[in-house]
C-alpha cells in the first residue's frame, strides 16, 4: 500500500510539472509572437529575459531547498572520521570575532573547540534574554491566543537564532530538520508520563525559590493568584530555555557520544538558566502586581460612600471598614 501510493505522488508529481511546463511555454510563446509584431527583437529579448527570470527562481530555490552534504558523525573522538568531521564543522561555523586565532588555515580540533564555546556563550545569551521575555508573556497572557501565538514565535526565533549563530549559509531543509529534533526532545512531544517529573522539578524549584518572600504583606488571599503567574511564567520560560539549549547542542555536536547525552545535558543547563530567569524576574513581577493590587484595591475603597445622617449600621461598619483598609493598603505601600 505504502508503495503504491509512492508511486501516485510521483506520477502525479511529474504530471503537474509537466502540465506547467507546457502551459507556460504556450503563454510565453504566444506574448513573444505578440511583440514580435511590435518590433522584430521584442520577441527575442522577451524570451531571454523570461528564460533567466525563470533559470534564476529555479537555481534561487534550489539553493533555498537544498540540504548540505554531511560527513558521517564519528563515534568518539578518537575515531578515524573525527578529523573530516572538524574539517566540515569548520567550514560551516561563522568564525567567532573573539576567536584568538581568527585567520588559522588549518583548523584542527582545538580551534574548533575555542571557536564553539564562544558562540555557545553568544547563542546561551540570546536564548536567555527571550526566555525571560516568555516568563512575562507566560506569567500576563496564559491561557490566551495572543500568549500561545507570542511564545511560540519567540521560541521559533530562538531556534533560527540559534541556527544563524552556527551557520554561515542557511538552508531551510536542514533548518526544519533543526525544529523537528529539537520539537521531539521537548516534553510531551510523544508524552512520555516517566519524563514529566523531571521537567516538572526544575521548574518548582525555581518558582518557589524566591517567591513567597516577595508577596504583599498579609496578602494571604492573594498568594494562589501570585503563584499561578509565577508558575506559569516559569512554564514558559524553562520551555524556551530546553528548546534554544537543546537547539545549540545539536548544532555543535561532534561525536555519537554528545549526541547520546543532549537530552540530559540540555535538561540540566535548562535548569540552571531557569534559576537565573527567575531570580531576576519574580522579584519585577511581585512587585509589579503588588503595586497594582494594592492602587485598585484603594482606588475600589475611593468609591464607599462616608455615613451620612440617617444611614443604617450596617453602611456605617463598611465604611469603617474601609477606611481601615485604605490606611492600611497605604502604609504597606
Amino acid at each position: 500500500m505504502r508503495r503504491k501510493a509512492a508511486l501516485f505522488l510521483y506520477a502525479t508529481l511529474v504530471a503537474a510539472t509537466l502540465l506547467v511546463v507546457v502551459f507556460t511555454v504556450n503563454q510565453l510563446s504566444v506574448a513573444a509572437a505578440l511583440l514580435r509584431s511590435l518590433h522584430p527583437y521584442a520577441g527575442a529579448l522577451f524570451l531571454l529575459f523570461s528564460t533567466i527570470i525563470i533559470l534564476s527562481a529555479l537555481y534561487t530555490g534550489f539553493n533555498l531547498f537544498s540540504v548540505p552534504k554531511t560527513p558521517p558523525l564519528p563515534e568518539d573522538e578518537n575515531s578515524k572520521l573525527m578529523a573530516a568531521y572538524v574539517s566540515y564543522l569548520a567550514s560551516r561555523l561563522p568564525v567567532h570575532p573573539m576567536h584568538p586565532d581568527p585567520s588559522k588555515v588549518r583548523k584542527d580540533q582545538r580551534w574548533l573547540r575555542t571557536n564553539l564555546k564562544l558562540l555557545d556563550v553568544d547563542s546561551l545569551n540570546m536564548t536567555r534574554k527571550i526566555a525571560e521575555k516568555n516568563f512575562f508573556v507566560g506569567a500576563f497572557a496564559q491561557n490566551t491566543s495572543y500568549g500561545t501565538t507570542t511564545s511560540l514565535f519567540n521560541n521559533f526565533r530562538v531556534l533560527w537564532n540559534v541556527y544563524c549563530i552556527h551557520n554561515r549559509k542557511q538552508h531551510l531543509r536542514e533548518f526544519m530538520a533543526l525544529v523537528r529534533s529539537v520539537y521531539d526532545c521537548l516534553p510531551l512531544s510523544d508524552f512520555r508520563k516517566e519524563d514529566i517529573p523531571e521537567h516538572i522539578k526544575p521548574i518548582i524549584q525555581s518558582s518557589f525559590s524566591n517567591t513567597l518572600s516577595s508577596l504583599l504583606p498579609g496578602g494571604n488571599l492573594l498568594t494562589p493568584f501570585f503563584l499561578n503567574l509565577f508558575l506559569a511564567g516559569s512554564t514558559n520560560s524553562y520551555l524556551t530555555c530546553l528548546a534554544g539549549i537543546i537547539a545549540t547542542r545539536h548544532c555543535q555536536i561532534s561525536t555519537e557520544e554528545e549526541k547520546r547525552e543532549v537530552m540530559q545535558q540540555s535538561k540540566f543547563e535548562a535548569s540552571f538558566m531557569l534559576k537565573e530567569i527567575i531570580r531576576e524576574c519574580n522579584p519585577i513581577l511581585s512587585v509589579t502586581i503588588s503595586k497594582a493590587v494594592k492602587k485598585a484595591g484603594i482606588e475600589s475603597l475611593d468609591t464607599i460612600q462616608p455615613p451620612s445622617t440617617g444611614s443604617g449600621v450596617a453602611q456605617d461598619i463598611v465604611s469603617h471598614l474601609a477606611s481601615s483598609l485604605k490606611h492600611i493598603l497605604k502604609e504597606n505601600g
